[in-house]
C-alpha cells in the first residue's frame, strides 16, 4: 500500500499553491501528490452539489445530503429528498476530509443535528431512513408521497455509517463541545446490535423494521451484502467491548467464503436469504426491490470498497481472499480494459448490462490498488477521475473510493 504522504507536504505542496513548488516554481506533482488533488478537486464538486441545509428549521443549522435533483412543487405529494445512507456517507466524508476543510466541523455537527432530528421510531437511536419535502417540512415516514410525518424506520447501512462517524467524531475533535459523539456513538451502536442483527444468524438484518421478524417468514435472517460493512464492526467492538461484535464479523467472513468457493467470483448478490438447510443463497426476483435482487447490481456495487478496505486497514486475509478473486473475475471479464465494466453481473460473472455507471466502476479503485497489474490499477483511476459528474450515488461513492485511493481514510 503507497506511503502516506505528510499533512506538511500535503499543506504546502498540495493544497498551497498547486502545481507548484515549495520555492515557487513550477513542479510536477508526485503520483501520491496527483491522488491526493484529485480527491481535494472532486471533493469541492461534491461538497457544493450535494450538502444542503434544511431551510425549514431556522433556530439551528442542519445539514444533509441531497440525493434527489426532484424539488417539491405545491402539490399534494411530498416529494424525497434524502436516505439514511446518504446522511451516513455525508457524515464519513466530512469526518475523513476534515484535515483539508475548516468548515467540516460545522457541517458535521449540523449532519448530528439533523440525524437527532430524524430517528427511527423503532431503535430510538438510529436514524429513519428517508425524509421527504412537503412544502413546510422534511418529514419521516412519508414512503408513498404522504404530506404528514409517519413513522419511520431504519436502514442498517446508514445506522452503521452514522456510528463510525461519529466515533471519527470523538477522535477527531473530541467530545467536549455541543454533542459527545462517543456516548452518542455507544448508544447508537447498541441499538445497531439490538435492533439492525440477527441474534440467531450473527448477520446484518435488512433494518430495524425487521429485527423481530419470525424464523420461516420472508425477511428472517434476510442479510444485504452491501452492508457487510467489515471495518466498522471490530470498531464497534473496540468502544463498547461487546464481544458480540467479532461473532458478526466472523460469521459476515464465513458467508463470504461461502460464496467465493462455490462461484469463484467473489460477485455477491444484492441480497441474501436462508435456503431450508440453514444455508445463504442468492434471494429471487424481485424479494424486496427489483428483478436484480439475486444479482451482482446497484446494491452489491458497494462490496469491493466495503468488504475490501478491511484488507486496505487491517490485513485482514479473507479481505485479501475477496479482492484476490474479485480482481482476477473482473480483469479477466473486461479483458483487462476497466472501460468494459458494466451495470450489473450475475453472481457466477455473465454480463447483465450493456451499460457503464460509476458507482460499478468507482468500488474497484480500492482492489485494484492491491494485487493487480499497473496496468489495470492506472487506467481505472484515470476512468475513476475524469468520468464526468453524474448523480449522488455514483458521484458520492466517487467522492469516498478517492479517499481511500489517497491514503486518507481515518479509524477511531
Amino acid at each position: 500500500m503507497r506511503k502516506r504522504i505528510t499533512a506538511l507536504i500535503i499543506a504546502i505542496c498540495v493544497l498551497g499553491t498547486l502545481m507548484t513548488g515549495c520555492g515557487g516554481e513550477t513542479a510536477e506533482l508526485t503520483k501520491e501528490e496527483q491522488i491526493h488533488q484529485n480527491m481535494l478537486d472532486f471533493y469541492d464538486m461534491w461538497k457544493t452539489g450535494y450538502i444542503f441545509k434544511d431551510e425549514y428549521v431556522t433556530d439551528q443549522d442542519q445539514y444533509y445530503v441531497r440525493y434527489s435533483r426532484e424539488e417539491y412543487k405545491g402539490t399534494q405529494f411530498s416529494v424525497p429528498v434524502t436516505v439514511s445512507e446518504a446522511h451516513g456517507y455525508g457524515m464519513l466524508i466530512l469526518a475523513n476530509i476534515s484535515d483539508y476543510d475548516p468548515e467540516a466541523h460545522e457541517i458535521f455537527d449540523g449532519m448530528v443535528r439533523y440525524y437527532n432530528a430524524h430517528r427511527s421510531s423503532i431503535g430510538p437511536h438510529l436514524m429513519s431512513w428517508m425524509q421527504a419535502d412537503n412544502g413546510t417540512a422534511l418529514i419521516d415516514g412519508a414512503d408513498d408521497g404522504e404530506m404528514e410525518d409517519g413513522e419511520g424506520d431504519s436502514a442498517t447501512d446508514g445506522d452503521m455509517d452514522v456510528a463510525y462517524a461519529l466515533l471519527l467524531a470523538d477522535r477527531i475533535w473530541g467530545s467536549d463541545g455541543e454533542f459527545d459523539y462517543k456516548a452518542m456513538a455507544i448508544d447508537m451502536i447498541n441499538d445497531i446490535m439490538e435492533y439492525d442483527i440477527n441474534h440467531d444468524t450473527w448477520m446484518t438484518n435488512l433494518g430495524d423494521w425487521s429485527y423481530d421478524a419470525k424464523p420461516g417468514s420472508k425477511y428472517y435472517a434476510a442479510t444485504r451484502p452491501s452492508d457487510f460493512i467489515m471495518t466498522h464492526m471490530p470498531a464497534f467492538y473496540t468502544a463498547t467491548g461487546d464481544e458480540r461484535w467479532m461473532k458478526v464479523y466472523d460469521s459476515t467472513y464465513e458467508v463470504i467464503e461461502q460464496f467465493i468457493n462455490e462461484y469463484g467470483t467473489g460477485l455477491l448478490p444484492d441480497f441474501m436469504v436462508l435456503d431450508e438447510n440453514g444455508k445463504y443463497v442468492a434471494a429471487d426476483a424481485f424479494f424486496l426491490e427489483d428483478s436484480t435482487d439475486g444479482q451482482y447490481a446497484y446494491n452489491s456495487c458497494r462490496t469491493p470498497w466495503r468488504i475490501g478496505l478491511d484488507y486496505v486497514l487491517t490485513g485482514n486475509e479473507h479481505s485479501k481472499h475477496f479482492i484476490d478473486t474479485l480482481n482476477s473475475t473482473m480483469m479477466d471479464i473486461c479483458l483487462g480494459n476497466p472501460n468494459a465494466i458494466v451495470a450489473g453481473y450475475t453472481i457466477d460473472g455473465e454480463k447483465k448490462s450493456r451499460e457503464e455507471e460509476l458507482c460499478f466502476t468507482a468500488p474497484f479503485l480500492v482492489t485494484a490498488d492491491i494485487g493487480t497489474t499497473e496496468e489495470w490499477e492506472t487506467k481505472l483511476r484515470k476512468k475513476v477521475v475524469k468520468r464526468p459528474r453524474g448523480g449522488y450515488y455514483g458521484d458520492t461513492i466517487k467522492m469516498i473510493c478517492l479517499i481511500i485511493d489517497a491514503d486518507s481514510y481515518k479509524v477511531p
